[in-house]
């Protein structure tokens, strides 16, 4: 069974300029991805999609494959995951003759997430008797939704409808997609041609192995935890 990580990662972040190969703990922030694919016993072959060359560079030394520059209009604010997976897949069955039975699609901006996750995740998809497209990883969301208001004109209301539960030990879990680990069949993927497939299951993450770099912030806290506690 071929399954193939892929690693998006372009050069033109904005709110924390160049964060994927930012330092973090000694090493740059995309190292911690690469390294957690590769120790991943499923997963047979790790790609990085960039269209930037120093992270190109950077992912070929860590020890990932970078066959090519992702084209620019993929490496744009509003490029979609699933557009620069389904490209990448387009590319390799066009050149390699290869087609992996399943994709697996890492942020590398969630450097916590182990490679005991990418495992939990895949097992989820694999297997004969499995009935699911899709394995996203999740986390128990800190905000309930059960509990948020909405403004209907100038009156405060419940956003769900029917909220009256009073204490929050009483509250069902939620869970919220973390962005860690995306696992597909590479035939519903393409079938589809989203990620965002309806036949889907989800691991669960701990919190702290969840966070996500988005802000300068999120960096720091990230770059606290990894160098005191990994």
């Amino acid at each position: 069974m071929e399954i193939l990580a892929i690693i998006p990662a372009r050069g033109g972040s904005k709110s924390v300029p160049r964060k994927n190969i930012k330092l973090i703990g000694g090493k740059p922030l995309i190292n911690y991805t690469i390294e957690s694919a590769i120790n991943c016993k499923h997963i047979t072959r790790t790609i990085v999609s960039t269209d930037d060359q120093e992270i190109a560079d950077i992912s070929t030394l860590a020890g990932a494959q970078v066959p090519f520059l992702r084209p620019k209009y993929l490496a744009t604010d509003t490029a979609g995951t699933s557009d620069v997976v389904l490209d990448l897949i387009e590319w390799l069955k066009r050149n390699e003759n290869y087609t992996p039975d399943f994709i697996c699609v890492l942020q590398c901006t969630t450097p916590m997430r182990s490679t005991e996750d990418i495992e939990g995740c895949i097992q989820k998809c694999i297997g004969d008797d499995c009935e699911y497209d899709v394995c996203f990883s999740v986390c128990e969301t800190e905000s309930s939704p059960y509990w948020m208001k909405t403004f209907s004109g100038g009156k405060l209301v419940p956003f769900l409808d029917a909220t009256t539960i009073a204490r929050r030990q009483d509250l069902p879990k939620v869970y919220e997609l973390n962005g860690a680990v995306y696992v597909v069949k590479t035939s519903a993927l393409v079938r589809s041609q989203t990620m965002h497939i309806q036949n889907v299951t989800g691991y669960v993450m701990p919190q702290y192995r969840s966070l996500d770099i988005d802000t300068p912030l999120d960096f720091e806290i990230a770059k606290m935890i990894m160098e005191k506690y990994l």
